[in-house]
């Protein structure tokens, strides 16, 4: 188990310190004009990766059973500052997504997508094998759901909905629940989203140029044309790192969500794919450390977690290639943000706890008192 752990530690740290480099890279240009300082956004990230580390701690600290008896009052708070934040959130861009305490804006829809994930792990196993039955089990994780997926529609952040659902119905799967009820509850989602999406304008927009480039053989937008550009420049091993042209104002806000294309650019073909490895690699330790857990919950939780970073990761880099409409979604460890780092961090920290809850009930039927 503790190979696992280090293989994990090693991973993520990796790919912070990569994140670093690639911000440090990408955001200089841009905060030399806005902010007349060079080093701006950098030190603004750094700091973020303090706190990420601090929350890293106090996971692998905290015991993950506590999350199992809390789970419902956390996400009930949590629900309360959704309810909130389109009215007393940050407008950034035309949308209320964030909260501001002072030191940065921070999105309550990354801390509800871990909360949730706690809740329905929870909600799984009081159920057992009800989950098996729409009306016995089923139902109640869709009702937490359907109402943390809806108030983050309402910022608006449609994106984030979907993740947070898509996010959720792979953790129903895993835990038992029929096919049926899954496939059917998902395509009368997918078709309310459809129509929800063409509520608001920003998201309309995405779609509909999204569909546009697809039927001229266009390009979605700048952004992502820029970033195929940067792509492109990269080749197979890369400009080096600190190189990137696109970072020079040609690719907007290229330290945020489209890091991956100013990654391909400095590292090339062969660093992209070995960083989409390193998720891979990710992914499957925190499942043997899942499997090798005796606890249900544990289980589900560490998956799910698992689940988020992964599925985030491969949807930022389809963004950035234009295989998906543009999002939001950050390149996890990598991509500028203080939610995103500090809320994955967190998570890995559950992860790693749940390992060592693993190592010591190991040691004690090795050694017992």
């Amino acid at each position: 188990m503790r190979v696992y752990v280090r293989t994990l530690l090693i991973s993520v740290v990796a790919l912070v310190i990569l994140g670093m480099i690639l911000v440090f890279s990408a955001s200089g240009t841009y905060s030399f004009f806005n902010y007349d300082d060079f080093y701006y956004l950098f030190k603004s990230h750094i700091g973020k990766v303090v706190i990420a580390i601090f929350a890293f701690g106090v996971a692998v600290l905290v015991p993950y059973e506590y999350y199992k008896k809390y789970s419902k009052w956390l996400l009930i708070g949590t629900i309360f500052i959704l309810f909130l934040t389109p009215f007393v959130g940050t407008e950034i861009n035309g949308a209320r997504r964030w909260i501001s305490f002072g030191l940065f804006p921070f999105q309550p829809a990354e801390v509800a997508k871990l909360i949730l994930l706690m809740h329905l792990s929870t909600l799984i196993v009081n159920k057992g094998e009800l989950i098996r039955d729409f009306n016995g089990g089923f139902k109640y994780p869709l009702i937490w759901i359907f109402i943390v997926a809806g108030l983050i529609i309402i910022q608006p952040n449609v994106s984030t909905s979907l993740i947070v659902v898509l996010i959720s119905f792979a953790l129903l799967f895993v835990a038992g629940a029929q096919i049926k009820h899954i496939a059917g509850t998902l395509g009368i989602l997918g078709l309310s989203a459809a129509s929800v999406m063409m509520i608001f304008s920003h998201s309309r927009a995405r779609i509909l140029t999204f569909i546009d480039s697809m039927m001229t053989n266009g390009d979605i937008n700048i952004q992502v044309k820029q970033a195929k550009i940067a792509l492109g420049s990269g080749g197979w091993l890369g400009v080096g790192l600190g190189h990137s042209r696109q970072s020079d104002l040609f690719l907007p806000e290229s330290y945020g969500d489209f890091i991956f294309s100013i990654l391909g650019e400095e590292v090339g073909l062969a660093g992209t794919l070995s960083i989409l490895l390193a998720y891979f690699v990710i992914f499957f330790v925190c499942i043997i450390i899942a499997k090798k857990s005796d606890d249900s919950f544990a289980q589900l939780l560490a998956f799910g977690l698992a689940f988020n970073i992964i599925f985030s990761a491969f949807v930022n880099a389809a963004v950035v290639v234009g295989v998906l409409p543009t999002t939001g979604i950050t390149l996890p460890f990598i991509s500028f943000g203080g939610t995103s780092i500090i809320i994955l961090s967190y998570s890995i920290g559950i992860i790693i706890n749940i390992a060592h809850n693993t190592i010591k009930k190991q040691q004690l039927v090795v050694n017992p008192a």
